[in-house]
């Protein structure tokens, strides 16, 4: 018999030595080089004059405008930083509506008059690039044949060097835009949000006769991810191209035992981890937490809290940096949704908060009853939520989310808050205009064992199954998907909180500042709370009741991609943004396009990758062992055996019905039109049809003559 590439793949794995994890150069300590490849403020007083210093960090530290003429004397000091640490060439690092990050490398060097090569960098080069724009998504902003873009420094997240085995590259954080100024990337309109929130807060808090403070939008974004052996990886075309796995019956054990959950992490895992929080901490990425998750070959990376536009550039750093790694150690990280079907999918949990000064304003404190500013800010994100829970939605929209949601640990696609008992009972009682004692529950837990410390309860436990939950100090959005950019639901959630806060500020604005203040300060609140409490959920949000009780109270449930993304072309919402300063109408517009052209794209892809896998791959592997067996059975009959005859025929049958109908649903797949936007939603459910007659046949073939390698090999073996 044959030797399959799966089992060379499994002899080779088999055979694998976990390598030694290689300590930090120069045997320095992690807190050592924590930052060394950032363009710091360290480094910037290091290397620029203390003028020049103290202009840029009041920008990055302070949201000052920049002052334009130091951009060359910023640029020259950058230079000499970047070169110090090994670069040879510099880019605009950008984030075009393509989910992920681009840039275009251009090297330091040029020649000087005699001929002579010099190394160069300029205040233009810093400030402004001319990327070609015409291939990136635009969503009809721009037509094809209109080329000249611009990426634009962005000062507020720092430069950084990226290393790669040959040398290093200066990167520059950059905005990204058309030639006539229309929004092409994901950050320009996360910095207007943050503006916009941030004018808000100020103005909110005034308020309350609190004076100027720095405000920060802050964020911890949680990133989940799956690792498989590479050797496996590269037998999965699905894998390869869609980032999930077609085809894959589910083993007879998965993550059932939740054994896997916070277990020990394997050497090899273990290895790789070590090395992403080299690479992380060098680029100060704060990288805190790591952990097995539910699933097995499921992982979590937790950074601490940071303003949400390093934030995100962060995350976007961490994404690339964890495959890149993982190939370097013979491993893939899968940042899809849901690349393994029956098991938890991957999520991107967002903790989001607002600081003021040194003052969290979602921090309850000892007595959140009388806690005004708390109970004001707390009340305008549950009207936030409520009103614009669409937008939310709708930002977390990708074809992987379609799998994740509503499963295995994931929210559902309803959005709803969840803010626990204690916390629901006080606003209870602001809506109702009542003051009474409300106990409790950070009573020390009895666990029955005197050698224990103490241990506290919290006010409220966690909900898992909410998408918009309290946890404490934070609200923590947990819809969004793994493979997605922190930039989109972000900024959506900042100008829905602004808009409720400029909804309240503009009512507290008409209060006398007297001895009723407080009085009349609830009876606004209450009628808010009152208006809005439909969107606070603290049950089972898996259960159907809940689903029945959502359409009662008259929250949307848009289960499917299509669906979510409507909420873009809401006249309403429109206006929100366009009130703001985020978006056009034209540029929002284009966003709908864009994520609905991206939708049809991505399930065409899939079905023709399951439809060429299911023809080449499967179909032969099985038509010979249908015809083996047939061998096998006509000669035993021949022979006059009778014994086994009847599971010969049934099994020969079975395999036959399968193949039928893997044959039927791939003719059915590849005769649909080219742009399958009319029948998505067949195309998309003739694609799990082909899926059900592959994964039987999974069952049915000899193990030794299958394809592909199995879940129960790449969930479980590195």
């Amino acid at each position: 018999m044959s030797v399959t590439n799966r089992t060379r793949a499994l002899e080779s794995i088999s055979t694998r030595v976990t390598p030694t994890y290689a300590a930090q150069d120069d045997g320095a300590a992690p807190i050592d080089y924590y930052g060394k490849d950032v363009f710091n403020a360290a480094a910037i007083r290091k290397y620029l004059s203390r003028g020049a210093a103290e202009k840029l960090l009041a920008t990055i530290q302070d949201g000052a405008k920049l002052d334009p003429g130091i951009a060359g004397d910023v640029a020259h000091a950058m230079k000499d930083w970047a070169i110090a640490r090994g670069a040879t060439h510099f880019t605009h690092w950008f984030q075009p509506m393509t989910g992920g990050t681009a840039e275009k490398h251009d090297a330091f060097l040029d020649l000087n008059e005699a001929g002579e090569a010099i190394m160069t960098f300029s205040g233009n080069n810093l400030a402004k690039s001319e990327p070609d724009a015409s291939s990136f998504p635009s969503g009809g902003l721009r037509c094809t044949f209109e080329a000249r873009g611009y990426t634009a420094w962005d000062p507020t997240s720092p430069a950084f060097v990226k290393r790669n085995p040959s040398g290093a590259t200066l990167c520059i954080p950059s905005i990204f835009c058309s030639y006539n100024g229309e929004i092409l990337d994901n950050k320009i309109p996360l910095l207007r949000s943050i503006q916009t929130l941030k004018q808000a807060v100020a103005r909110f808090m005034a308020n309350f006769g609190a004076t100027s403070e720095h405000i920060a939008v802050t964020l911890g974004a949680e990133q989940e991810y799956f690792l498989i052996d590479r050797q496996f990886y590269l037998q999965r075309p699905d894998l390869i191209q869609t980032g999930r796995t077609l085809f894959g019956a589910p083993p007879a054990k998965h993550q059932q035992l939740e054994d896997h959950y916070f277990g020990a992490i394997k050497p090899r895992v273990l290895n790789f981890m070590a090395e992403v929080e080299q690479e992380l901490w060098r680029l100060g990425i704060p990288a805190k937490t790591r952990h097995n998750e539910v699933a097995p070959a499921q992982f979590e990376l937790a950074p601490t809290f940071e303003e949400l536009n390093l934030a995100v550039d962060h995350n976007m750093l961490t994404m690339e940096i964890l495959k890149r790694v993982a190939e370097k150690n013979g491993l893939v990280c899968l940042l899809h949704e849901k690349p393994f079907a029956g098991v938890n999918g991957s999520g991107k949990h967002n903790n989001w908060s607002v600081t003021y000064g040194t003052r969290n304003l979602l921090d309850p404190g000892s007595d959140p009853r009388h806690n005004r500013v708390f109970l004001a800010f707390l009340t305008a994100i549950i009207r936030a939520v409520d009103m614009r829970g669409d937008l939310l939605r709708c930002s977390t929209v990708t074809v992987g989310n379609d799998h994740r949601l509503g499963a295995n640990e994931a929210p559902p696609a309803i959005i709803s808050m969840y803010l626990g008992e204690r916390l629901t009972e006080i606003l209870n009682q602001v809506e109702q205009g009542v003051d009474k004692e409300i106990s409790s529950k950070t009573s020390p837990l009895r666990v029955g064992v005197v050698t224990t410390p103490s241990i506290a309860s919290d006010d409220a436990d966690r909900n898992r199954t909410s998408p918009f939950a309290f946890t404490g100090n934070k609200f923590e959005f947990r819809m969004c998907g793994s493979s997605q950019s922190c930039s989109l639901f972000n900024m959506f959630l900042n100008v829905a909180v602004a808009e409720s806060l400029d909804y309240l500020s503009e009512q507290i604005e008409t209060l006398d500042r007297d001895d009723e203040f407080d009085v009349k300060l609830e009876q606004i609140l209450g009628k808010v709370l009152a208006q809005h409490k439909r969107i606070v959920f603290n049950g089972n949000n898996y259960s159907s009741g809940w689903v029945a009780e959502a359409e009662r109270r008259g929250l949307p449930n848009l289960t499917t991609a299509l669906d979510a993304l409507k909420p873009l072309l809401d006249p309403a919402n429109s206006k929100l943004m366009q009130d703001y300063g985020i978006f056009s109408s034209i540029e929002l517009e284009s966003r709908y396009e864009i994520f609905t052209e991206e939708y049809f794209r991505k399930i065409q892809i899939e079905g023709e990758v399951a439809r060429d896998m299911a023809l080449n791959l499967i179909l032969p592997v099985a038509l010979e062992e249908y015809g083996e067996l047939i061998k096998t059975l006509t000669s035993a009959k021949a022979a006059g055996v009778s014994a086994g005859l009847s599971t010969l025929q049934r099994t020969v049958e079975e395999i036959g019905d399968k193949v039928d109908q893997l044959r039927y649903n791939a003719d059915k797949l590849g005769a649909f039109s080219p742009v399958v936007h009319e029948n998505c939603i067949e195309y998309v459910q003739t694609t799990k049809d082909l899926r059900k007659s592959v994964d039987e046949l999974e069952l049915l073939v000899d193990d030794r003559k299958w394809p592909l390698p199995k879940y129960r090999e790449m969930l479980f073996i590195f």
